[in-house]
């Protein structure tokens, strides 16, 4: 592999590593909200934020967090077959059914952009008592589907890269 390919490589997960170690975190957010939401019912006013502000954490918990997922090899495969394959046979088969991955990726971002220029645009807010700006989360959804896709060319390639008896 050329060397911009493998520099390539080594970027996207070092940035991914980081992005998705720092998400990690964000499910300890999500918590301390959903306490607090849980305290300030029992004890004081309901708070209108709690709900909905938990809902964000998860979501960029999960966006953020995807990439990482699926550079440590985290991610849910069908091992019935799968499991038995030389590294060669699993790297093929990766290789193929990626580009599903980068469809579906390239299709979410389009959408992704779209609806958050129009959040920018239009100042779309929730439609709960709350009515928090959407544009926020939109952008850590398009930020999170980027880098899923960076994420995914990069293992594409390391997956070339086994095909033709070398690691990236």
């Amino acid at each position: 592999m050329p060397g911009f390919l493998r520099n390539y490589v080594r970027f996207v997960d070092a940035v991914n590593y980081r992005i998705g170690r720092f998400a990690m975190y964000l499910l300890f957010v999500m918590v301390a909200i959903l306490l607090w939401s849980s305290i300030s019912k029992t004890f004081f006013l309901p708070s209108l934020w709690t709900l909905e502000m938990a809902q964000f954490a998860m979501v960029a918990y999960y966006i953020l967090g995807g990439p990482y997922s699926i550079q440590l090899g985290s991610n849910v495969r069908m091992d019935l077959f799968y499991g038995n394959w030389s590294v060669t046979t699993k790297a093929w088969f990766d290789a193929f059914t990626i580009f599903f991955l980068i469809i579906y990726l390239c299709v979410l971002l389009f959408g992704g952009i779209g609806s958050t220029t129009y959040a920018f645009e239009y100042g779309e807010r929730s439609p709960t008592a709350w009515r928090p700006f959407m544009w926020p989360i939109k952008v850590v959804m398009v930020f999170g589907f980027s880098l899923m896709l960076l994420q995914a060319t990069a293992e594409f390639l390391r997956d070339v890269a086994r095909i033709r008896g070398a690691e990236l």
